[in-house]
């Protein structure tokens, strides 16, 4: 069986939204085109509560994307975004949800973030993804949406780890940053992961 991972893509993360990922709106169409080529179709949701220790608010003098050790973890300080029952949670409109089987929310720990649909950063809270693939057979996963160089990389990364057979659609997600994403490409594919520009 093969699964179909639709990451984060949520009003916040596209053009308009609070940490907005450039053209993160150009892979919608696609993306509801791909569902209709996967058994299962799961769909993630960041989902933090309004103190959530990874926005840079919480912390005085501190600004968006400055870097600080939260808990003994690297955190990079994001603008509040996906803050639990706001508009910029929810799931695109033009995001076709007819197929998806389950949403997983995840970063709902103040404490720690989250950008894998499987684990918290510290990898000691699952999400429940993983037993939800696991008990329908699923043994290979696509992984597309927002952002590439975030939680489509770390998702797809604790996959591989999980030993799921696992590919990052290209063509289906878009990076904050381009660069960086494409070091992480290199590294995921040394370590058997594939990445496919193509409708799979």
């Amino acid at each position: 069986m093969r699964a179909l991972i639709i990451v984060d893509l949520q009003n916040d993360f596209l053009p308009g939204g609070a940490l907005a990922v450039n053209e993160g709106d150009k892979i919608i169409q696609r993306i509801n085109q791909l569902q209709e080529k996967y058994d299962i179709i799961v769909a993630t949701q960041d989902w933090h509560p309004s103190q959530h220790k990874s926005f840079a608010s919480m912390h005085a003098g501190k600004e968006p994307f400055d870097v600080i050790d939260l808990n003994g973890t690297r955190q990079v300080l994001w603008p509040d975004h996906c803050v639990q029952g706001s508009k910029g949670a929810e799931l695109h409109k033009d995001l076709n949800q007819n197929k998806i089987r389950a949403i997983f929310r995840k970063g709902m720990n103040p404490e720690v973030d989250s950008y894998s649909a499987f684990f918290d950063v510290n990898k000691k809270n699952p999400t429940g993804l993983d037993g939800f693939l696991k008990n329908l057979n699923v043994t290979s996963v696509f992984v597309c949406g927002l952002a590439a160089d975030y939680c489509v990389y770390y998702t797809a990364k604790d996959a591989l780890e999980l030993g799921y057979t696992t590919s990052i659609l290209e063509g289906s997600t878009k990076a904050i940053n381009p660069e960086y994403f494409e070091e992480l490409k290199q590294d995921f594919t040394r370590k058997g992961g594939s990445v496919s520009t193509y409708l799979l």
